[in-house]
């Protein structure tokens, strides 16, 4: 058995000393090379590393259960969510897995029924081989868990704003009625980052993000990661990362770290065009609705701005007409690029009843706004008159 506990204060935030969120973005786990001096700390492939004796390690010992560049980004995740830990996986649904696998057959679970399609499915049709009785409702009201709550529910499980109709739930009510029944809540962070969104502060037991999105923010990376305060779901986390294997590269992790270094920049920059953008398609004649936090005219603007410190680079839109008006649109679009995944510098729409919704029935995506003429959009950091000229020119021509 591998024995972790040197790793597990490598990823322990330090908070004796409050710094700035670009500061910490920067330097958090990011130390020197100590052989060579180099400021940008080598990517370490080895699988192994030699021990000092037979019942001792530095630190590493095989590269499944820690590595330096997978702990220097889990630092810097902890750092900058406010949290003790973070565990990083290969995916975001390898989060997912990890968590579900922490709860004992014949547990209970209830989930917002405003997630992504993904977690969905992994909840609706997986848990349930697990053993594990799901309830999936609308949690707008949190006191609607008063009436959900079992003796064994164990997980409560919200994705705020949700994808893609950027629905808020309340993370501190939530967290209230969580606690109890003495179960832990889960928060899926993705769309905010720790920039703009700290659930652990709001109560929370578990923030994670998929890494894939805004937190590597270049299209480039595939993984997860999964940031609490208590040690015992630490510990279990870290179990799971460790014997089931769904662990990231070191080359995945030194780039998701460097996607991190800026961070703060492109959030702010996310964020402007996405105001621009969303108020000029409130604005459009061919433009049924906006889902954006940060218009007033959201219905949930200010339980939005109560818990979130900015409303982020996610928006979703419905058009007049079909399926034909959506992909005409999408034909039409030159700049912006018709693509799943979001998150990265480069701005990407989807048709969610068509991608990361399409397994739901038609009657869930109906019920939850999913129809085939909604648009999400994953607003980059282009020149923001290049976007809006993009999409003036796609809407003229959708019909």
């Amino acid at each position: 058995m591998t024995n972790n506990n040197n790793n597990n204060n490598n990823h322990k935030q330090n908070n004796n000393l409050i710094q700035g969120f670009g500061t910490r973005a920067i330097h958090a786990g990011q130390d020197p090379d100590p052989a060579t001096g180099a400021v940008i700390p080598p990517i370490s492939l080895s699988t192994t590393f030699t021990q000092p004796s037979a019942n001792a390690h530095q630190g590493y010992e095989y590269t499944r259960a820690a590595n330096p560049n997978r702990n220097a980004f889990e630092t810097a995740i902890a750092s900058l969510e406010g949290a003790e830990y973070a565990s990083a996986f290969s995916s975001g649904t390898a989060v997912i897995t990890a968590i579900l696998s922490i709860l004992p057959a014949g547990s209970h679970l209830i989930a917002s029924d405003a997630i992504y399609g993904g977690t969905y499915e992994a909840f609706s049709k997986i848990a349930i081989k697990q053993g594990i009785e799901t309830t999936i409702i609308d949690l707008r009201e949190p006191s609607h868990l008063t009436k959900l709550l079992k003796p064994n529910t164990k997980l409560v499980w919200i994705e705020t704003p949700s994808n893609p109709t950027l629905r808020i739930d309340d993370i501190q009510a939530i967290a209230k009625y969580t606690h109890e029944q003495d179960a832990f809540l889960v928060v899926d962070n993705t769309f905010m980052t720790p920039y703009f969104q700290n659930p652990l502060q709001l109560g929370a037991d578990i923030v994670m993000h998929s890494v894939t999105k805004f937190i590597n923010g270049h299209t480039d990376v595939l993984m997860g990661v999964a940031a609490t305060n208590r040690i015992d779901l630490h510990q279990e986390l870290q179990y799971i990362q460790n014997f089931m294997g769904g662990v990231p590269s070191p080359f995945e992790c030194y780039l998701a770290r460097r996607g991190l270094m800026t961070l703060e920049v492109r959030m702010q920059r996310h964020e402007q065009n996405a105001f621009r953008l969303a108020d000029y398609l409130l604005q459009h004649p061919q433009v049924t609705q906006v889902h954006y936090p940060g218009l007033n005219s959201h219905p949930q603007h200010t339980l939005a701005a109560k818990q979130q410190k900015g409303f982020g680079g996610m928006l979703s839109f419905t058009i007049k007409g079909n399926l034909n008006n959506v992909n005409a649109l999408f034909q039409h679009l030159s700049l912006v690029k018709v693509a799943t995944s979001l998150g990265g510098v480069e701005s990407l729409v989807s048709s969610p009843a068509y991608t990361s919704h399409a397994r739901l029935s038609q009657s869930l995506r109906d019920t939850l706004g999913i129809t085939e003429t909604l648009i999400r959009v994953s607003v980059g950091i282009e020149s923001i008159e290049d976007l809006l000229a993009d999409f003036k020119h796609a809407l003229e021509n959708a019909y």
